[in-house]
């Protein structure tokens, strides 16, 4: 196997994603160090569809290799958290199947699992690092950063900080820190000219030192920043390979930096490419229609959710591109190929998703049609308070999930405004147009038919001699049948409903 480079040529995975000893079919070769991979997302709203592309193939990594997926909750950034965050995630991660061999809930050998909880470890390193000469204390104010910021922008250089607190004496740092003077801690970048070999990517060159500031690794509230805090983590916890979003491509020259500062072995990186809405634009932890959870109250399937996403920036061999057919989560283990992952970003098509939810529903009718009338019995009894019990029976229900299943792209689609008749007489109706007593000369004509071809030659020949136009007169039928003009034929409606029902709609109008 190989990994496509936009920056040269095709470089061999197994240099790179086995190179701590694991050959092509995932077995252990060398070394005892198992793949473990982690995803490390921050506890500030819930699960986007972006989100947790990067936590399933992470989860799919892990399975691949017989490795361990981790979920760590970065929780360092106090004003954004949002309460219950954390379970939530636990909660669509479980229901979707992908369900992490150690979390803040489960536990394991590497806890804590929440970074709020790490922070003596965290001191630890940042102390180490002082002592050594890679950080520094920087008690520059606000007021002087965004100075600093203003003017880089008016020369239109990059924003660097000027390491004017590197250069203070011990003196000088017991003097502020004695007047309680707040400060944080900073990073010393250094020259990083060689390039790091990204598992999707290949070749990644960024110059942290010519292009950025010292980073600050410990804000003033005592909390370490995410680069920091990863670091320390990723190591502690034994993570093997880190694959998380592109975006944060460009800081990994800083992070293996802090790596060597610590004198540590960084991991594997691979970053996943950018996952956009269908016009482009990116993605926004506010779009709740892209929320796992949201998607489950919607009645979408794990089933069609996991295959909608593996659609989303490649990563599968021998996989076939289809809307139509769904892979099981082992069926994508078993396939799931990281340098097939593409470099390019991914839109999120969702009527996709529906497409693919329209298969679910029509294998899951396939294998188990007890469960579908249940679960569609339950869902009209929760929308409908006074549904005629003889419309939710066994027959009735598997007559119309039989009609409705080319038809739907989710369950609840069945009791939305569209379907509603099936479940409702009318209580309300379009506008008729054909008078009430030539409707019910029509109505008198179809009780005294023997089947729907008949009747409609007789309402033909009535609309000729009676000067009604039949197209006008069918539609209004339909709307004593359903209440709405449009919609499927007046056949179609009555061989769904049965003639017991039609006739009843029938005479129950005016």
């Amino acid at each position: 196997m190989a990994i496509r480079s936009k920056f040269g040529p095709r470089f061999s995975i197994s240099d790179v994603v086995y190179s701590r000893g694991y050959s092509g079919n995932g077995q252990e070769v060398t070394e005892d160090r198992p793949v473990r991979v982690r995803f490390a997302p921050s506890p500030t709203g819930q699960l986007h569809l972006g989100g947790f592309r990067t936590a399933l193939y992470n989860y799919l990594f892990a399975k691949r290799y017989n490795g361990k997926f981790i979920l760590r909750i970065e929780d360092t950034d106090r004003s954004r958290l949002v309460q219950g965050a954390t379970e939530d995630l636990e909660y669509v991660l479980e229901w979707m199947g992908t369900k992490p061999d150690e979390s803040p809930s489960k536990g394991g050998d590497y806890g804590p699992y929440m970074q709020s909880l790490r922070l003596d470890l965290y001191n630890k390193y940042i102390a180490e690092l002082v002592d050594k000469g890679h950080a520094y204390k920087c008690f520059c104010t606000e007021k002087r950063l965004e100075i600093l910021k203003k003017e880089a922008a008016r020369s239109r250089s990059p924003n660097i900080y000027d390491r004017r607190c590197m250069h203070l004496s011990q003196g000088e740092i017991d003097e502020k820190v004695g007047r309680g003077l707040h400060y944080t801690v900073r990073f010393k970048l250094s020259p990083i000219p060689e390039p790091y070999i990204d598992l999707v990517y290949g070749p990644v060159a960024h110059n942290v030192f010519e292009f950025e500031g010292d980073p600050i690794i410990l804000k003033s509230d005592g909390f370490p920043t995410y680069h920091l805090a990863n670091v320390v983590d990723d190591h502690l916890m034994n993570i093997s390979h880190v694959l998380r979003g592109v975006e944060w491509q460009i800081s990994t020259p800083k992070h293996i930096l802090m790596y060597r500062a610590l004198g540590w072995d960084p991991p594997q990186f691979g970053h996943l490419p950018l996952v956009l809405n269908s016009d482009g634009t990116k993605l926004s932890k506010r779009q709740n229609d892209l929320h796992v959870r949201s998607l489950r109250e919607s009645l979408f399937s794990p089933e069609s959710i996991l295959n909608f996403v593996s659609l989303v920036g490649g990563g599968f061999k021998d996989k076939e591109y289809s809307l139509y057919k769904l892979y099981t989560l082992q069926q994508l283990v078993d396939r799931f190929d990281f340098s097939k992952i593409h470099i390019h970003p991914a839109k999120l098509e969702m009527d996709r998703l529906a497409e693919l939810n329209q298969a679910f529903i029509k294998d899951k009718w396939a294998e188990n049609k007890t469960e579908m009338i249940e679960h569609c019995r339950s869902l009209v009894r929760q929308t409908y308070d006074d549904v005629d019990p003889e419309l939710i029976t066994d027959n009735v229900i598997e007559r119309y999930l039989d009609w409705a299943l080319d038809r739907i792209k989710n369950i609840s689609d069945l009791t939305g405004p569209d379907f509603k008749f099936l479940w409702m007489s009318p209580d309300k109706y379009d506008i008729i147009s054909t008078n009430e007593e030539d409707l019910q000369e029509i109505i008198k004509l179809y009780k005294s038919s023997s089947e729907f071809k008949s009747f409609s030659k007789e309402v033909k020949h009535w609309c000729k001699s009676s000067g009604n136009k039949f197209p006008r007169v069918m539609k209004d039928l339909r709307i004593l049948l359903t209440g709405m003009a449009e919609g499927p034929s007046v056949k179609e409606i009555i061989d769904i409903l049965g003639e017991k029902e039609a006739i009843n709609r029938f005479n129950s109008w005016k």
